[in-house]
């Protein structure tokens, strides 16, 4: 299994949405994130049924990202939160996730996430990156003392590609998210296979 999550983004699908979901279950990541997050509630959760059973068909694990009531609704077990999000849930809705996951930016953050009960956290962004124009990345230095500091698996977010991806395992990073990457890519299958 990779050590990739990719993470949606539809605004930058060069095909249909879901036709480029069903190519990314196949290619087997670690997960994906179905990060919508301009959706209204009723268009996310018609979404997520889509993407939970073409993952479902796919072995392949589909996280909801901050609509925890919704994957509550639809029985997944698998959740991403932003911090914030994730701090204002009670332990008892936390405790509903085999799967949580937090987005970081510092030290303190992943120490946070770890305490509330993630099972892994993203850090980023660790690069410099299209997504976040005018803001530089955080760097492997950061990712480093993150994950020296915290013992649940990180993942790198943020202008992560094939050539750096070794800088940011050795920062101890379980592994990366990609976004861009896997929403525009020719070839998913290679896309991902180049991160090893």
């Amino acid at each position: 299994m990779s050590d990739i999550i990719c993470v949606t983004n539809r605004a930058l699908c060069r095909e249909d949405f879901l036709q480029r979901i069903e190519k990314l279950a196949e290619a087997k990541p670690r997960a994906i994130i179905l990060r919508e997050k301009d959706m209204s509630r009723e268009e996310y959760r018609e979404t997520a049924e889509r993407v939970l059973e073409i993952c479902k068909i796919n072995n392949t694990v589909c996280i909801l990202h901050s609509f925890a009531d919704i994957a509550r609704e639809l029985n997944c077990k698998a959740l991403h939160m932003p911090l914030s999000q994730l701090m204002s849930m009670s332990a008892e809705e936390r405790e509903n996730f085999s799967i949580l996951g937090a987005s970081c930016h510092s030290v303190e953050d992943g120490l946070m996430a770890e305490k509330l009960g993630c099972t892994y956290i993203t850090a980023g962004h660790v690069f410099d990156t299209d997504c976040k124009r005018g803001t530089p990345g955080r760097g492997v230095d950061f990712l480093k003392d993150l994950c020296d500091q915290v013992s649940i698996p990180v993942y790198a977010i943020g202008g992560i590609n094939s050539e750096n991806y070794r800088s940011v395992r050795r920062s101890g990073a379980k592994g990366a998210c990609i976004m861009s990457l896997a929403m525009t890519c020719d070839n998913v299958e290679k896309c991902l296979g180049e991160f090893k």
